[in-house]
């Protein structure tokens, strides 16, 4: 649906009741977590973050927890200033998870680490950031069609990712993939005390 404003054509957005599952698959431990929490999803949000603790090292669970309630909370109680982007405003949020993640280091060696996925939908668009191989799809079912084998993905975020980096420079082809020992392995995380924040 368009409305008109101010001589811009402005595209609404309506969310209905937004839809959310987890699975533990071959975990022992839940080491996903949401904001919102699945259980409290409504019509009215308009900020969604995933976050997955990152296997095999220290608090998975607890860098996931920590990332995703920091950006929640950041976007909950700083009113965004008139003027700043959406993209300034976000990285704010980002510092703000860090700066809480920094904080719960324990300082071993094999340090906590988590993905991040986030949709934010705004008055000017919608704002998609991730880092680590947490994926993002936009769906369009009305593209879907089975005989040509099109699945309606109009956008999909690409995996930071060591298999997707030597798919994309031909090293490995895509069946390949499949059997890559390392398939696993991220080249993006979000960690304490990082030197260089992803």
């Amino acid at each position: 649906m368009r409305k008109q404003h101010n001589w811009i054509d402005v595209m609404e957005i309506r969310i209905n009741r937004p839809l959310a599952f987890s699975e533990i698959g071959r975990k022992d431990n839940q080491e996903d977590f949401t904001y919102p929490l699945i259980g409290n999803l409504s019509e009215s949000d308009r900020l969604f973050v995933l976050c997955d603790g990152m296997g095999g090292h220290e608090s998975g669970e607890v860098a996931s927890q920590t990332v995703c309630e920091a950006i929640g909370s950041y976007f909950k109680h700083n009113e965004r200033a008139e003027g700043i982007s959406v993209k300034d405003y976000f990285s704010a949020a980002l510092d703000y998870a860090y700066d809480c993640i920094d904080e719960k280091d324990t300082g071993g060696e094999r340090k906590m680490g988590t993905t991040m996925t986030c949709v934010c939908f705004h008055s000017s668009g919608v704002l998609v950031g991730h880092i680590g191989d947490s994926r993002i799809y936009q769906i369009r079912p009305s593209l879907y069609d089975s005989k040509s084998g099109r699945l309606g993905i109009v956008y999909q975020s690409e995996d930071h990712s060591l298999v997707n980096d030597l798919l994309k420079i031909g090293e490995l082809t895509p069946e390949e993939v499949e059997d890559f020992p390392r398939k696993n392995v991220i080249t993006r995380a979000i960690q304490p005390n990082q030197e260089r924040r992803a």
